[in-house]
């Protein structure tokens, strides 16, 4: 059986454990230990499983009945958990971004492949309906060359972070690495490493407020915007415009139908996403309602897990890669 302990009980880590809830029997798994510094919120989630709860992420891994690490912990926690959990044998489902210096990267990568740890990266894009509908299409060639693309993810100021930490650089690494790192994996996924990029932002101290990047694939462009900058009541909105030959692919969060297709032979077709309900929670926080990606990434992760088979999608190696290719944008638009 997989046996799960859930870090960090905040936002994302009540988002894993309703997914986790919608996905029981679907799976072999039970969740056995979460650990908070927030007793009761660790408490909140461990009532749903039965599972023991431990002060800290430390104490989890070091003495929980578990083979498998769910890392929902503030960005520059991400690594110190990974390591101490690889080196113990666990498997690994670390949030995104896989974490916020060079040098842990390095550190995660050799460690895994020393440990030989499944290891996932939380980029629920790959996994959310509408991302995953385009990634399909862009595969089977089905509207001809991709000529360019617009990436959009904008937000009402985050205020739901434990101790801020959102808001300082030194964890978080900024809007770049926390919120527009969603964007740069999905087109990483969707297209390869870009052959050229440029970044520009928007500061406030030293902190990056809002940021403009562009990829060049040969003739192709791609255009990137992230902000976390909007008033509190601005509805968080995550978009893309995807031009190819023979037709525009559109999507937002705020419309309905959320994805379309316009061809250029005057059809408007609204893909059948074939989406499963998903649980919705007010009191979680954050600016996403819809479980969406992240009950399918966790999905992909269980099964992976249950059949002994590597983690091929939004691995270690793919999060890495999309870290590394975020603090590059982050040392282009330094001003």
């Amino acid at each position: 059986m997989i046996k799960i302990g859930l870090i960090g009980a905040g936002f994302m880590g009540m988002t894993h454990a309703l997914c986790y809830e919608a996905l029981a029997g679907s799976a072999d798994f039970q969740v056995t230990a979460v650990a908070d510094d927030d007793p009761a919120r660790a408490q909140k989630i461990a009532d749903k499983f039965g599972a023991k709860v431990f002060a800290d992420g430390t104490q989890l891994i070091e003495q929980a009945d578990v083979n498998t690490i769910d890392i929902c912990l503030p960005t520059f926690l991400h690594a110190r958990h990974a390591l101490l959990a690889m080196e113990r044998g666990y498997h690994v489902f670390i949030e995104k971004p896989v974490c916020l210096e060079e040098e842990e990267a390095v550190q995660l990568l050799e460690v895994q492949k020393r440990t030989g740890a499944n290891v996932m990266v939380g980029h629920c894009l790959r996994f959310w309906p509408e991302y995953a509908a385009l990634k399909q299409i862009h595969t089977g060639q089905r509207y001809g060359k991709f000529i360019s693309g617009v990436f959009s993810r904008i937000s009402p100021r985050p205020a739901w972070g434990w101790q801020d930490w959102i808001h300082n650089v030194s964890r978080s690494g900024s809007v770049a690495l926390d919120l527009h790192i969603h964007d740069v994996d999905f087109v990483r996924y969707l297209l390869g490493e870009p052959d050229e990029v440029s970044s520009q932002a928007v500061y406030a101290g030293t902190n990056i407020e809002h940021i403009f990047s562009q990829y060049h694939y040969g003739e192709a462009v791609v255009s990137l915007e992230a902000t976390w900058d909007c008033p509190a009541h601005f509805p968080f909105e995550m978009s893309f415009r995807v031009k190819y030959e023979q037709a525009v692919i559109v999507f937002s969060c705020q419309k309905s139908p959320t994805l379309k297709i316009y061809g250029n032979d005057g059809s408007e077709i609204v893909p059948d996403l074939k989406t499963e309900a998903s649980t919705a929670n007010a009191d979680r926080g954050g600016n996403i309602s819809d479980l969406g990606g992240y009950l399918y990434e966790l999905r992909y992760f269980l099964d992976r897990l249950a059949a002994g088979e590597p983690i091929v999608n939004a691995s270690l190696t793919d999060g890495v890669a999309s870290f590394r290719l975020a603090i590059k944008e982050i040392g282009l638009a330094a001003r």
